[in-house]
């Protein structure tokens, strides 16, 4: 059985599919799994407190700001759809993935 990656990109947007558990023990990007990117955030999932931290999670890991960062889809679930305008830089993990994580034309670089 194949799975789907989780990332493409639209343009000078990267998109991330993701699976977010809230109230973790701490913030981490876990890895892929099932065709998304699966992320433990420690906040609670009430009033965009989580949705806001996986924001700044992901502006920290691709060198952009937090409004850089927008939820596509998925607000009030656990299956969002993230999306990265520019990334500065594509962290390891990413570069890591299954062909390379195809850099985008204005090939950022990639973070170690």
């Amino acid at each position: 059985m194949t799975t789907m990656q989780f990332w493409n990109w639209q343009g000078d947007i990267l998109v991330l599919r993701c699976q977010i558990q809230a109230r973790a023990a701490r913030d981490e990007i876990v890895g892929e799994h099932a065709g998304r990117l699966r992320i433990r955030i420690r906040a609670v999932p009430a009033d965009g407190v989580a949705n806001q931290r996986l924001r700044r999670l992901l502006a920290d890991e691709f060198g952009v700001a937090p409004g850089a960062v927008t939820i596509g889809s998925g607000h009030c679930h656990r299956y969002k759809a993230v999306h990265i305008l520019g990334p500065v830089h594509l962290p390891a993990w990413l570069a890591a993935t299954r062909d390379g994580a195809h850099h985008h034309p204005s090939d950022p670089g990639v973070a170690t």
